[in-house]
């Protein structure tokens, strides 16, 4: 069984750092892109931020660009964002998730961690 466990959520003060987890188990991640996604209150989830598994590529986001950084250790199938310069509209639950590139239909996600920047 697959399961994706985020952790790291908390209260963090605008302009400081913060960091997230996500600790992936039950199967091997080959052929996955994983991802940061976040859904702010009241508005739509979007994706942050995603790393292919194997070879370490990333994208960010506009929104995040600069800001976020995402990374993997594969010894320790874990998936890491950090979060720096975060603003009030950063305040959001942020969701990894892991997709493969083979099956369009095989996709996991966790079940969230709430960050919240106040200003």
């Amino acid at each position: 069984q697959v399961q994706l466990v985020e952790s790291g959520g908390g209260l963090v003060q605008a302009g400081g750092p913060w960091n997230s987890s996500c600790a992936a188990s039950g199967r091997t991640f080959s052929n996955y892109v994983m991802g940061w996604s976040r859904q702010p209150p009241g508005k739509e989830r979007e994706l942050g931020a995603a790393v292919s598994w194997t070879s370490g590529r990333t994208h960010h986001a506009d929104f995040v660009k600069g800001r976020f950084t995402i990374s993997r250790y594969r010894a320790k199938n874990t998936m890491y964002l950090q979060m720096n310069s975060l603003k009030p509209e950063d305040t959001a639950v942020y969701y990894c998730s892991a997709r493969s590139v083979v099956v369009d239909a095989d996709n996991y996600w966790g079940q969230g961690t709430q960050v919240t920047v106040s200003s």
